[in-house]
């Protein structure tokens, strides 16, 4: 009997022995391609020699001091390194210990930033509905995951959604892409007004959609129009990239395919690439300058925050990313998984749509293609989906309740960018096979 509570009470998990590269080896012998890279995050593979050199380098110096007492030549190079990347005006790091308390401290900077500035009457946040931006309570407000609030609503923060992009469902016929970001842009806007134009603290939004929706990017101008509404109104745009940015799309930061900079910008996952629990937040110029011109500080903080073998490891996987042709080897790979899973799935009546950008793919799945009716949530398709990928040696991401919280599945794909053409060929071939047989198997029982 196992003294740990797991996720799922009572679920037979096989026991992670070793990890290298793109894979993962349980206790049985049994070998996995890491397809999802964990939840996104292992985006170097396991076992990378450079990122454990420079953890280990950072032991032999000094493995903790607290912030209240000391900064670290560490956590300076990795503030230096991950600024020195991002767009003018997001010069500052904020740095945390994961994506969740990334959000939190995000929340919190834009509450300060106002009460410091003047303007304490600006307290509503607006999200978007099926986004996920984490499980601690603010962030888990501030998401749109109906299944993770349900039973913690009576407890959460109030904050406001309004309708995601996710044109596979919602843009309507004959509605051109530029039509249906205005049309979402306007809905943005209206919900504002409606609570007040002086009263709205910030807009959360991630830029591709990841756990919830499965990689669903947007359309057309939707994020410049957002950017435009936000400044118009005084409203402070926070972009949640913990999940689909550093690299995860193509490009270090998931806003920059946008043409837009945000005042806040969350990360963690692919930050510390699976090697260290790290996430930070990114701000904008005249957040940071209110801070140091009026309290002096942000009033916020965690033991562990800036934790010097974490940001060892984060600016070396920062390094990492930004050498000349990874971005480009992402984007490239992207497309052959893409073209992989469409040559594979795409004549398929139980796929509806496969979408994503870079090495961050999703596949809807659908009872039937024409209606686009999903499969009973009883059926629990996307659980199946796991485990028959497991059983051929791939770890994916499915997720059910992709169209309200309780309705839909999917599957999300987030696999390393060090995979080779054939890895990411075979990632095609086993999630392929695994989908193909278990809709096979849940149509005959529906």
């Amino acid at each position: 009997m196992t003294r740990l509570l797991h996720r799922t009470i009572g679920s037979d998990l096989p026991r992670a022995v070793a990890g290298q590269g793109v894979t993962i080896t349980d206790a049985e012998g049994r070998v996995y391609i890491d397809g999802s890279g964990g939840a996104a995050v292992s985006c170097l593979g396991h076992n990378d020699a450079e990122v454990i050199a420079a953890m280990t380098a950072q032991m032999e110096r000094i493995c903790y001091a607290h912030t209240s007492f000391f900064t670290t030549d560490a956590a300076e190079s990795l503030a230096l390194r991950l600024t020195s990347h991002a767009p003018d005006p997001l010069n500052h790091l904020y740095m945390v210990s994961g994506g969740s308390e990334a959000v939190e401290a995000a929340l919190k900077m834009a509450r300060q930033y106002f009460v410091e500035i003047g303007q304490p009457q600006r307290r509503h946040i607006i999200a978007r509905r099926q986004s996920y931006h984490g499980n601690t309570l603010g962030a888990l407000a501030t998401g749109g995951n109906a299944m993770r609030r349900v039973q913690f609503q009576p407890i959460l923060p109030e904050t406001h959604h309004v309708s995601p992009v996710y044109a596979y469902r919602d843009q309507q016929a004959g509605e051109s892409p530029e039509a249906y970001a205005a049309r979402l842009a306007d809905e943005l806007e209206a919900k504002i007004v409606a609570l007040g134009a002086d009263q709205v603290m910030a807009f959360v939004a991630e830029p591709v959609v990841g756990a919830t929706l499965g990689a669903v990017p947007p359309v057309a101008d939707y994020f410049q129009r957002v950017r435009e509404i936000c400044d118009r109104y005084g409203v402070l745009l926070i972009l949640d990239e913990v999940m689909c940015g550093m690299g995860r799309t193509g490009s270090l930061f998931a806003f920059e395919q946008e043409g837009i900079v945000p005042d806040l910008v969350t990360v963690a996952k692919g930050l510390g690439g699976g090697f260290q629990p790290v996430g930070g937040v990114l701000l904008a110029d005249r957040i940071f300058e209110v801070f140091r011109d009026g309290s002096g500080l942000f009033q916020h903080g965690h033991t562990y925050i800036a934790h010097p073998i974490a940001a060892a490891a984060a600016d070396k996987v920062v390094e990492i990313l930004t050498r000349p042709g990874l971005m480009t080897q992402v984007q490239r790979l992207g497309e052959r998984l893409q073209s992989g899973l469409e040559e594979r799935l795409g004549q398929s009546a139980f796929v509806g749509d496969i979408r994503g950008r870079g090495l961050f793919r999703g596949i809807e799945i659908v009872a039937d293609r024409d209606s686009k009716t999903p499969f009973d949530p009883a059926l629990k398709t996307h659980a199946r989906i796991k485990k028959a990928a497991m059983a051929r040696g791939l770890l994916s991401y499915p997720m059910g309740g992709t169209i309200d919280g309780i309705h839909g599945d999917h599957v999300l794909l987030a696999p390393p960018y060090i995979c080779s053409e054939t890895e990411i060929d075979q990632i095609a071939d086993r999630i392929s096979d695994a989908i193909l047989a278990v809709t096979a198997d849940v149509a005959r029982e529906a």
